[in-house]
């Protein structure tokens, strides 16, 4: 089945699923096999303290697949870059954008705080800015501000959080009505239903995090990865710590974590994602050879 979205349009990608960006594993070795399945893997250039790094990261990632992937540069907020000099703001990426874009990247995506500036400049060169945020006000900013596409994280989702932050359902199908780009849905979404549901509510793509996280590619310990299939996400210090904003000094995984049932290749993990997807249309009753949303 052909997969026709905003997003595989822009994209040129088979799937409309794109890779979390991910501090300390969003590298080469772990992004080129998401592209290779059919995503949109992306190299996270927090991860790299020099433009030398950067772009010898980015050879060997083109050493390693001939598809489209895309870059994230994290962005710090002001209080963090207060406390820490060393703190990346969107100034301090702009040589990265100049060889990414010299190398043929063209899609890029920001997060953690606005990148209003660095947007403009991906846009000059004729590129497309993604950028990820928690909240509608945000990306309503953000859509104010140029953003091509919006990744929008709901609270189940891992990594920072926001009081005001809603569920991924509410995210998305408001998200929908209420912005004129399209949405990249993310959040706890870890299995074939989740995906297409993401869809049904109006994403134009997937984002995948903690579900990738135990595939044989990435390049987290294979203690966190038994720890991360065995997990309980019902159990309540797991809860609190989603949901509740609790124990802040511990990282901790999405609900996904809820259907990592063992560790696989990502070319695994996609072929089930979309082959499982592709059954249920066909009990559902799709009988067409594309699923196109455009």
């Amino acid at each position: 089945m052909k997969w026709r979205t905003k997003f595989t349009e822009i994209t040129k990608v088979q799937y409309p699923v794109i890779m979390g960006a991910f501090a300390g594993l969003g590298r080469a070795s772990f992004a080129a096999p998401f592209s290779n399945a059919g995503g949109l893997g992306i190299i996270t250039a927090l991860n790299f303290n020099s433009a030398e790094r950067f772009k010898k990261e980015l050879k060997a990632m083109k050493d390693l697949t001939d598809k489209p992937f895309g870059v994230n540069f994290t962005i710090a907020p002001p209080m963090l870059a207060k406390k820490n000099p060393k703190a990346r703001t969107e100034e301090t990426y702009f040589d990265f954008l100049d060889i990414a874009v010299e190398m043929g990247v063209e899609v890029f995506t920001t997060s953690a705080y606005q990148a209003k500036k660095l947007g403009e400049r991906i846009h000059e060169y004729g590129c497309y800015w993604f950028h990820k945020c928690s909240v509608m006000e945000h990306a309503l900013s953000a859509e104010r501000a140029g953003a091509d596409m919006i990744t929008l994280v709901g609270v189940e989702g891992t990594g920072f959080k926001n009081p005001l932050q809603q569920s991924t359902l509410v995210n998305i199908t408001m998200g929908n009505k209420l912005l004129d780009i399209p949405l990249i849905a993310a959040g706890g979404i870890g299995n074939a239903r989740g995906f297409l549901a993401s869809l049904f509510m109006g994403a134009s793509a997937v984002c995948f995090g903690t579900a990738i996280m135990a595939t044989k590619e990435c390049p987290a310990s294979d203690k966190l990865k038994k720890r991360l299939v065995n997990q309980d996400i019902f159990e309540e210090e797991y809860y609190q710590q989603i949901y509740h904003h609790q124990l802040k000094d511990k990282s901790i995984w999405s609900p996904a974590a809820g259907h990592c049932d063992e560790v696989l290749t990502i070319k695994e993990f996609m072929d089930k994602i979309i082959g499982e997807a592709e059954d249920l249309l066909i009990e559902w009753g799709f009988k067409k050879e594309q699923f196109n949303t455009l």
